[in-house]
């Protein structure tokens, strides 16, 4: 079984709502080199999450999260994708990779793109990646052509957006979008 060690990126890149904590934000409990300062009191939601390195078998070529500069969530999220002509929504379930933003390109590592491909062939879900230049990556496979696509942010920072927003974005791109 692994260990954190001294990988304490998780209580800088994931927000804790009982404490008021944003993302990319260091929690004000967070030690270096001990950990956390209230961990035996620490909210609920600390207590029950987990990163995918710390508890995945399928991450062995994967580098802790300090190490590497992102932390893929255990837990998966899902993006709302609202058609504007039927008004039928859409939930596509996503992994989310919380990127440190002192290294930007972190979620353009081999290793963590081969794990995200072959997490799309098993399960069909997209990657949400959390940095201040991406918000999703479209995998080779999801895009149609092969290759990686990132959208930028300059969609709104919430989980809910049109079709119409996204394809959008994907045309900009010179991609297709098609909701089924």
């Amino acid at each position: 079984m692994r260990q954190c060690g001294d990988c304490q990126l998780c209580c800088k890149l994931v927000p804790v709502r009982e404490l008021g904590k944003p993302a990319e934000t260091r929690c004000q409990h967070q030690r270096h080199g001990k950990g956390c300062a209230i961990y035996d009191c620490r909210p609920m939601s600390c207590r029950k999450w987990s990163c995918q390195w710390l508890t995945e078998d399928d991450t062995r070529d994967l580098s802790r999260p300090d190490r590497s500069h992102y932390v893929i969530d255990m837990m998966p999220d899902f993006v709302t994708l609202s058609d504007n002509e039927t008004g039928i929504a859409h939930e596509i379930p996503v992994i989310q990779v919380w990127i440190d933003s002192e290294y930007p390109d972190a979620h353009r590592d081999p290793a963590l793109r081969d794990w995200l491909a072959r997490k799309y062939d098993e399960t069909g879900m997209m990657a949400l990646v959390r940095s201040p230049s991406v918000t999703t990556a479209l995998l080779p496979p999801a895009a149609g052509d092969g290759q990686w696509h990132e959208l930028a942010s300059n969609l709104a920072p919430t989980k809910e957006h049109s079709a119409a927003d996204i394809a959008r974005v994907m045309a900009d791109r010179g991609l297709a979008m098609e909701v089924k």
